[in-house]
């Protein structure tokens, strides 16, 4: 245990955030020197208010099964490898869960019950960016290979994951991408405010020195059929995501200034990046000026409200259909699950205004038929279904409306349908206990799979079917499976 008496002497702190009026002038990280520099003053204590539990319920939060107390102790003794080999166990990608994770670790953590939970997730951070500071990062190349051969679809979190868990057991790896540089939503999608894209950068070198290739630019079910990988590779893993996105059709929906988030996202961060907006030459989507409406209020909504800001957006406000949830645990979400509260990000410091409880009935343009207003109405719960409240419609000024809400699966047209998979009674790919599709020698592993989900059960998804890849190509495996495919978060 690390200090026994820590989770009642010591109150639980954070790291402070680079001032509003600074950080929204640049697309650097909201955190001075990056999240993991910025908590090294306060990091040893903090993890010193870990209890060691009997039965740490931090670990029925993390599906990666990260060996939490471990590693807190071991930072509070300041034994800084140590705790890195430990963090390392379990987790690929650490700097990426540190920084975009929303911890359902913490919501689980046993001293939460009745104080405030240790802070898992900074901990998590400081260990691996020390480590990257320090240069205890190595790549770990396999001693020998085994002359098998796969192909992963999908470079972003799960991917990634199942790739470099295959190369390390001497398997020959291509991941194959579709955009012109490898990270999936990672790259694209996550802005460069959230989390700088050279923790990316730096974790491909690394599989790169391994040994994985990465060939990007290739469209898997155009530029190579689906039957062609088959026969190419001795396995084949899907990590092509679930994205399919969620569209409003209401009245109005043809106007232009209508965009998906990720039409919007992406662009702004190829620009972060130095990159051109397009690669097709087409004007880039900005909030420069502009009204900006976000029609969702989750993190990705949060992640335009921030990269509206950072363009000078004239006003901006995130619309959600449900009530606001408030601080406080709902008594229907107990400990140790995750609770749906009122969360406040980074992005939310800066600007905007969020509403809740309301319904988008019409889109309004103006004569050239661009948007112009989104007209709203209030709902409520009545015998649990949201209705409208009369007379409570208003008229919201918008020349920018992005789309933030969620994904309904993965693109079928192409590979999916050329491959010949199966799907799900929810339109995802459905597989076996071992992550295998219908299709043999097929694997899936992600939200391909397992639906819209977090960055946390993608990596362990990608570690466990890389399990089920290595023991179907060699027999069996010492390979990792932290979750089997039907696992889920847990509920009451």
């Amino acid at each position: 245990m690390a200090d026994p008496r820590g989770f009642i002497n010591t109150p639980r702190q954070v790291a402070e955030r680079r001032p509003v009026e600074e950080r929204v002038n640049d697309w650097n990280e909201v955190y001075p020197g990056g999240p993991g520099r910025a908590l090294l003053p306060i990091i040893t204590e903090q993890a010193g208010r870990c209890m060691d539990c009997g039965i740490p319920f931090c670990h029925n939060g993390c599906p990666l099964g990260n060996l939490i107390p471990e590693w807190n102790d071991l930072v509070w003794r300041d034994d800084w490898d140590e705790a890195l080999d430990r963090l390392h166990a379990t987790n690929n990608f650490p700097e990426f869960t540190g920084r975009l994770c929303p911890a359902p670790c913490e919501t689980a953590c046993v001293v939460g019950i009745n104080r405030d939970a240790v802070t898992i997730k900074n901990v998590e951070v400081s260990i691996i960016d020390k480590a990257w500071d320090d240069r205890r990062v190595r790549p770990e190349p396999p001693e020998w290979l085994t002359g098998k051969t796969v192909a992963v679809v999908g470079s972003g979190p799960a991917g990634l994951a199942a790739a470099q868990q295959l190369t390390r057991a001497g398997h020959t790896v291509a991941v194959y991408e579709r955009d012109d540089q490898p990270g999936g939503l990672l790259r694209y999608g996550i802005p460069e405010f959230k989390m700088e894209k050279k923790q990316v950068e730096r974790r491909i070198e690394q599989m790169e020195r391994e040994g994985t290739v990465f060939r990007t630019g290739v469209q898997i079910g155009d530029t190579l059929t689906g039957s062609q990988l088959r026969d190419r590779y001795d396995a084949v893993v899907l990590a092509i995501g679930s994205t399919v996105r969620r569209d409003l059709p209401v009245p109005g929906r043809e106007f232009s200034g209508i965009h998906q988030a990720m039409e919007f996202l992406p662009q702004a961060n190829r620009v972060a990046l130095g990159e051109p907006a397009t690669t097709d030459g087409s004007d880039q989507i900005v909030a420069t000026g502009k009204d900006v409406v976000i029609i969702g209020g989750g993190d990705t909504g949060a992640d335009c409200l921030g990269t509206s800001v950072r363009q000078g957006a004239r006003s901006i406000t995130q619309l959600e259909i449900m009530p606001n949830p408030g601080t406080d645990r709902p008594g229907h979400q107990p400990w140790p699950t995750y609770p749906m509260t009122y969360r406040v990000s980074s992005a939310h410091e800066e600007a905007g205004d969020r509403v809740y409880s309301v319904s988008t009935k019409e889109f309004i343009g103006d004569d050239d038929g661009h948007v112009s207003a989104l007209r709203l109405v209030e709902v409520e719960f009545v015998d649990g279904k949201l209705t409208e409240v009369p007379g409570t419609e208003k008229d919201l000024p918008a020349q920018l409306v992005l789309f933030a809400m969620g994904f309904t699966g993965p693109q079928t047209e192409g590979l999916v349908d050329q491959l010949g998979v199966e799907l799900d009674e929810r339109g995802n790919i459905a597989r076996d206990k071992k992550y295998m599709s219908s299709v043999d020698g097929v694997f899936v592993a992600g939200d391909a799979g397992r639906g819209q989900s977090l960055i946390v059960w993608a990596i362990a998804e990608g570690r466990s079917a890389a399990a089920g890849v290595d023991a179907y190509l060699s027999g069996s495996t010492t390979l990792p499976a932290p979750i089997p495919p039907t696992a889920r978060p847990l509920t009451v």
